[in-house]
């Protein structure tokens, strides 16, 4: 999966790839060309009281040293947490709603 936007002013193109996968309670994508020196996202989904629970789990590392562990620690943390939230906000709305249908495939 690859996907583009725009973070901190600049174009980003990331590109992940589906490493481990165990349906239906969990998958992991992995980064193979991007704009981290590495990046590792866990999807843990649990079945709790007729819901849902959906738990990320992302590790990552910026290029650049030093330099960009300071940056990971003064902006980049904060920045993909936002991320996460609001883009899990959007998939909760859409799977609650009759929108879902439109990313079903198969």
């Amino acid at each position: 999966m690859t996907w583009s936007g725009r973070h901190f002013g600049r174009a980003i193109h990331h590109t992940s790839r589906i490493t481990a996968y165990e349906f239906p309670r969990y998958f992991q994508d992995s980064m193979i060309r991007g704009a981290f020196r590495s990046y590792c996202h866990d999807h843990y989904f649990e079945a709790r009281e007729g819901n849902t629970v959906m738990k990320d789990v992302v590790r990552f590392a910026a290029p650049y040293g030093v330099l960009g562990r300071v940056v990971e620690r003064l902006a980049l943390e904060r920045h993909m947490r936002r991320l996460l939230e609001r883009r899990n906000l959007h998939v909760k709305r859409t799977a609650e709603s009759q929108l879902y249908g439109k990313y079903l495939t198969g």
